[in-house]
């Protein structure tokens, strides 16, 4: 590849990632379309394309170049975290799980990871496994705090005396 070539693509990509930006995925999907051949396509492109297909609730299809971005680039978490948002959407909680469990050895200390990890464990019925990740996502970041009320996704633990604990800032014996 040129030198000329791959300026080009990078701008192209910085095009398509201005669109998903500003909540325009059509547009960044007709920029990145212009990239050529997606099989091809670097680990960032695929990435930007999984993201535009998940914005359009086309999650099944955000899947193929997501997947294909994590192969590539192993460490990138924002690829586990959009592959964990397909995942759930298309009612596949355990490989949701599985996505966010190979992100986090790349950052153990995201609070973002340990908070959906905590989401999917919950509706997985693993309440340990949700609590430990919904306390440490806390530790890391105590304002994530003010998102539990509105998440459906622990509904199935807001009666519980640990779930409360921790929602209130506790720390629990073990």
């Amino acid at each position: 590849m040129t030198t000329r070539q791959a300026t080009r693509r990078k701008k192209l990509r910085r095009e398509a990632e201005g669109y998903l930006e500003l909540g325009l995925p059509h547009s960044a999907l007709a920029v990145l379309a212009r990239l050529g051949d997606p099989t091809a396509l670097d680990p960032h492109a695929l990435f930007l394309w999984g993201e535009a297909l998940r914005c359009l609730a086309r999650f099944d299809e955000a899947l193929v170049p997501l997947l294909q971005a994590s192969q590539q680039n192993p460490d990138d978490i924002r690829v586990w975290l959009a592959l964990g948002w397909c995942y759930k959407r298309t009612g596949r909680i355990e490989a949701a799980i599985d996505a966010l469990e190979h992100a986090l050895p790349a950052d153990p200390d995201e609070p973002l990871l340990h908070y959906n990890l905590s989401c999917y464990c919950s509706l997985a019925g693993q309440k340990e496994n949700s609590l430990r990740h919904l306390s440490r996502a806390l530790a890391l970041k105590p304002e994530m705090r003010e998102m539990i009320a509105a998440e459906t996704d622990f509904d199935s633990l807001r009666n519980d005396p640990e779930f409360q604990a921790i929602c209130r800032g506790e720390t629990l014996a073990k």
